[in-house]
């Protein structure tokens, strides 16, 4: 993959992800959250997959509910937050793919195999957010009672710069 930092205005940065072919976009993500210290962000990708997993969440269960996309798609909407969980960044993201003829599915993105490639644009607060396990869901909810302002063990440590780099992970 590729990343590069596109702009930096009163502490918000924009940062462009760029995937490769064969990468699977969760992970690769969680892993540029983790490695360049992402906090308290948004995100929007568009591209193509060639098989990927949504999820639908059933309440009753406190589960998702696998869908299976066993082909080549087209990512006409992929969104997501990132926010701490147990310290980590979580990414939590909702795709919609397109079929070759046309029809669409959309749920929780639980994997994503990219190709030919995936584009992702990650807007960055200066902020942290954090997750807590809601009981009645057992989901991890972004919890707002939590404080923003602190940083991550007392600073943001981050990686980026305005040179597009290959994040090799």
């Amino acid at each position: 993959m590729q990343l590069k930092l596109l702009s930096e205005t009163n502490g918000q940065k924009t940062v462009v992800v760029v995937f490769d072919e064969g990468e699977e976009a969760v992970s690769e993500l969680t892993g540029v959250a983790i490695r360049h210290g992402l906090f308290a962000a948004h995100f929007t990708a568009i591209g193509a997959l060639s098989a990927a997993t949504l999820g639908f969440f059933d309440i009753d269960r406190k589960d998702y509910v696998k869908i299976p996309v066993p082909q080549q798609v087209e990512v006409v909407s992929l969104v997501g937050n990132i926010a701490l969980d147990k310290g980590q960044p979580k990414v939590h993201a909702h795709a919609v793919v397109a079929k070759a003829d046309g029809t669409a599915l959309g749920g929780h993105l639980l994997e994503a195999h990219v190709r030919p490639t995936l584009e992702a644009m990650i807007v960055e607060s200066p902020s942290v957010l954090r997750r807590r396990v809601d009981e009645k869901t057992g989901l991890p909810l972004i919890d707002l009672s939590q404080p923003t302002k602190e940083t991550h063990h007392g600073k943001h440590p981050r990686r980026h710069d305005s040179k597009s780099v290959r994040d090799t992970g």
